[in-house]
């Protein structure tokens, strides 16, 4: 397998990969922060899941212009885990998680999220933007007495003055040019109001101190024996599935903005790997994000350099530069993750909503809830997937016919029409006339398939049947793969057909 740093085959804009990284870093630092410190971790965790995502997904990841850092999906799912067993055992998870998901890249599973239908799709990326945009709000609250509560006064009226002018620099730069990435000539501008005249307003440093050193090589210190492994495996499992869909989902959705294909085993190699640092060197680990992947595509970026540049920008920061951005205005970075929620949004699928078919309606919004109101994207887009099979399953059942005739022998014919499978067995066992047929019966496969065990006892139990009335059934025109299928299960059943 290949790892592509840059592609040289196409040209690249150094000036725009550069505005673009750095901007993408500077919504990466405090998001990363906030989950750190949500999770109950050291901030500096969060910072070092950031920069070690960042860089090895930048380099070796399964399409350029994908961001990757220490995202919230992947860490909510081991919050108990660091809560009942310590950060050690974080460590150790994650580390474990990134080795199950080169174990999927490998095996070449990435090519499954194909199976996520444009439904599910559409439930997933709307549902994220509500979240994003959710997510903004609590920027709107600060603590008193030790819990939450909403700004008021001068305080919320210059919070939402500089969000809304953030905004307007944002839209504004956008329609003047597209040579510098909007998001980061709002986050300057604003850092210079806001220090030039002195506006009291919440900065990134007040959330928590991003000054430290290189992340530190660090073997996880747990008990290496069988009880460890059932302790971590299951929350191992379940972040690596949830950083993989979420991983994979982004890179279809990158694939859509920029008209290109990606390689998802590539990607899933590339995020195991970053996992398995992670756990190496004190990162909480992480997924790719949606949201920066939105921001570094908007800005204009289309290779890798910009992923590597904001990797290498945020352990700058950590080594070098941490004073400088802790001055930074949330209302800032608030301001730009409210365009990008509000860009996320596909408006497209509210005005076709007439034109699709009611099920394809029905799951966009079940997903996009699911992603709402339970913050779970991968059990959101398994309920879609699971859905779609349900509703593909019922309208394929119920386009099962047979056309019947008898042909100048006597001999009467059943030409099927449709898949033979679980959900079509009933519909196409009422297609035959048992107590009316002839002696022989031949049933046409030329125009279906035998899909599954279901379908096999199904012909199994029928054949019995006449054979109980004295009458023999042939089956004729089977294609490579029924034949197959009747061939390794006929020690156990009795069926007459064409070899």
């Amino acid at each position: 397998m290949q790892f592509p740093i840059v592609d040289f085959s196409q040209k690249i804009n150094y000036r725009t990969e550069l505005f673009a990284g750095l901007t993408v870093a500077m919504t990466m630092i405090p998001e990363s922060l906030a989950f750190a410190i949500l999770a109950g971790l050291p901030p500096l965790t969060g910072l070092y899941a950031a920069f070690i995502m960042g860089i090895v997904t930048a380099i070796f990841g399964g399409r350029p212009g994908m961001v990757s850092g220490g995202a919230g999906a992947t860490i909510i799912v081991l919050i108990s885990l660091i809560q009942s067993h310590g950060v050690e055992y974080l460590f150790a998870t994650v580390l474990l998680a990134g080795m199950l998901q080169i174990g999927v890249g490998i095996l070449k599973f990435g090519k499954f999220i194909r199976l996520v239908p444009e439904s599910v799709m559409y439930g997933f990326v709307n549902g994220l933007a509500v979240v994003i945009f959710i997510s903004q709000l609590k920027q709107f609250k600060t603590l008193e007495n030790g819990r939450e509560v909403w700004l008021s006064g001068n305080k919320l009226y210059v919070m939402l003055a500089l969000v809304l002018f953030g905004i307007l620099i944002v839209v504004g730069t956008t329609k003047i040019t597209k040579k510098i990435p909007a998001a980061l000539v709002s986050i300057l501008l604003l850092f210079g109001l806001v220090h030039f005249f002195q506006i009291d307003t919440q900065r990134v440093g007040d959330i928590a101190s991003i000054s430290g050193q290189f992340p530190p090589f660090h073997i996880p210190q747990v008990p290496i024996n069988w009880e460890t492994l059932q302790t971590i495996f299951p929350y191992a499992v379940i972040m690596a599935g949830v950083g993989l869909i979420e991983s994979l989902l982004t890179l279809n959705v990158a694939d859509e903005l920029t008209n290109s294909t990606g390689k998802p085993n590539q990607e899933c190699i590339a995020q195991g790997s970053a996992n398995v640092l992670n756990g190496l060197f004190t990162g909480m680990g992480g997924c790719a994000m949606i949201a920066q992947t939105f921001v570094n595509i908007s800005a204009g970026s289309r290779t890798r350099f910009a992923g590597i540049i904001g990797a290498i920008t945020i352990l700058c920061v950590i080594l070098f530069a941490s004073p400088v951005v802790e001055k930074i205005p949330m209302a800032a970075l608030t301001g730009v993750m409210l365009v990008v929620s509000f860009t996320t949004f596909n408006w497209g699928s509210l005005r076709i909503y007439k034109k699709m078919p009611s099920s394809d309606f029905f799951i966009m919004v079940i997903v996009a809830s699911i992603t709402i109101f339970m913050h779970n994207l991968a059990f959101a887009v398994l309920t879609g997937v699971v859905l779609s099979a349900l509703v593909f399953a019922w309208e394929s059942a119920k386009r099962i016919r047979a056309k019947k005739f008898v042909d100048p022998e006597g001999v009467k014919h059943y030409r099927i029409f449709g898949p033979l499978f679980f959900a079509s067995v009933s519909a196409f066992n009422e297609k035959f006339d048992l107590e009316n047929d002839p002696l022989e019966v031949v049933i046409d496969f030329k125009e279906s398939r035998i899909s599954d065990l279901s379908a096999i006892d199904a012909i199994h139990k029928l054949t019995a049947r006449y054979e109980e009335k004295g009458k023999k059934i042939r089956l004729i025109n089977l294609n490579g793969e029924s034949r197959k299928k009747l061939q390794r299960a006929k020690k156990l059943i009795k069926i007459d057909f064409e070899h």
